[in-house]
C-alpha cells in the first residue's frame, strides 16, 4: 500500500520564516500600519488572506490586503539569495523517497515564492508532486491544502504523516485525519505544537533524519 510524507517548507525545510517576518513587517510599514513582529511570526504559516487578517481585522485586510501582499512577495524576493535549505533537509527528502515513500510539498507560497524555494531546496527530481498556494481557495489550518496534498500522494490519511513547524500545519493536518510530525525549526516551542495535535517533535529535520529508522515516518517504509 503506498505511503507519503506530506512536508511544509517554509520553517521546515527551508529557513525562511524571518525574512517572511521581516518582509511583512516592511509592506505594513510603508503603509502607516504598526504591527509588532512577534505577532507577525504568530501569524507566519498561515495563508497570507488568513495572516492579514489576524493581524489587520477583517475591514483593513480589505482594504490594503493587495497592497500589502504585493509589497510582502516583492521584500521577500530582495531577500532571496539568504534562504537556504535547512542543514539535510534535502537528504531527509532523498532518503524517505529512496525508501519508496511518496513526498509530496505542501506550501501556501504563492507562484513567484515557490519557483524560488524549488531552486534552494533542489529536490524536484525526487518530489512525486507539490501542492501551493494557487492550488486551493482555503489556505492553513484549513484542511483543505493537506486534503489537496493527500489526493495528489494517492494515499489514505492512515498511511501518510505531514511534517510541519507551525501550529497552524498541525491544525490543518488533523482536521484532515493526518497525524503530524513537528519540527522546531520555524520558531515555535515543542509544547504548543504537542498541544495542538503533534505526536512528536524535534529540533530540526536534521534530527529528525538523524532518528528516521526510530521516528514516527519509520512505520511508512519499514
Amino acid at each position: 500500500m503506498a505511503t507519503a510524507v506530506l512536508f511544509d517548507v517554509d520553517g521546515t525545510l527551508v529557513d525562511s520564516n524571518y525574512l517572511h517576518v521581516h518582509a511583512w513587517r516592511r509592506a505594513f510599514h510603508d503603509l502607516g500600519l504598526d504591527v509588532d513582529s512577534w505577532r507577525v511570526h504568530r501569524a507566519i504559516g498561515k495563508g497570507s488572506g488568513k495572516l492579514l487578517r489576524t493581524l489587520l481585522g477583517d475591514d483593513d485586510a480589505e482594504r490594503v490586503g493587495d497592497d500589502v501582499k504585493e509589497r510582502h512577495t516583492r521584500y521577500y524576493l530582495e531577500t532571496a539569495e539568504l534562504l537556504r535549505p535547512f542543514d539535510h533537509a534535502p537528504d531527509l527528502v532523498r532518503a524517505l523517497a529512496a525508501k519508496g515513500v511518496r513526498v509530496v510539498l505542501a506550501t501556501s507560497a504563492g507562484p513567484d515564492e515557490l519557483d524560488v524555494l524549488r531552486k534552494v531546496l533542489d529536490v524536484d527530481d525526487v518530489v512525486a508532486d507539490i501542492v501551493a498556494g494557487a492550488d486551493v481557495e482555503a489556505t492553513k489550518p484549513d484542511p483543505e491544502p493537506v486534503l489537496a496534498a493527500l489526493e495528489k500522494a494517492g494515499t489514505t490519511p492512515e498511511n501518510t504523516l505531514f511534517v510541519g513547524d507551525a501550529v497552524w500545519d498541525v491544525r490543518a493536518a488533523t482536521k484532515a485525519g493526518v497525524r503530524t510530525v513537528a519540527v522546531l525549526s520555524g520558531g515555535v516551542g515543542a509544547a504548543e505544537l504537542t498541544d495542538a495535535g503533534a505526536i512528536a517533535t524535534y529540533d530540526d529535520v536534521a534530527a529528525l533524519l538523524a532518528d528516521l529508522e526510530h521516528s514516527p515516518l519509520a512505520e511508512l517504509f519499514s
